[in-house]
């Protein structure tokens, strides 16, 4: 079960779309490693704008993930990758499903 997620909106800057794009699926790997992360994906809306949408079972889960390693280099990043910091959005989940 799910009641708790994270919306993240990032644009690269120009020239860093290659660079944006492997950090978020070099990330995979460090959220594989946080237990109340239920679900995460690196996505891409256009060019240049990706994102990250993760779900969690509470709060308690999303606090540890904001304050986890891919959060941190999230932001040790941004000035070098991203044309503004990352638009975080916390969000409740109404209704899901997920395998298993």
């Amino acid at each position: 079960m799910v009641g708790a997620a994270l919306l993240v909106r990032v644009e690269a800057k120009r020239g860093k779309e290659t660079a944006v794009a492997d950090f978020l699926e070099s990330a995979l790997s460090l959220v594989q490693e946080e237990p109340d992360t239920t679900a995460w994906f690196a996505l891409r809306f256009g060019p240049a704008t990706f994102g990250i949408f993760d779900a969690f079972p509470d709060d308690a889960g999303r606090q540890a993930h904001l304050a986890g390693k891919v959060a941190q280099a999230l932001m040790a990043r941004a000035d070098e990758l991203f044309v503004a910091h990352p638009t975080i959005t916390k969000v409740d989940v109404l209704a899901s499903t997920l395998p298993g």
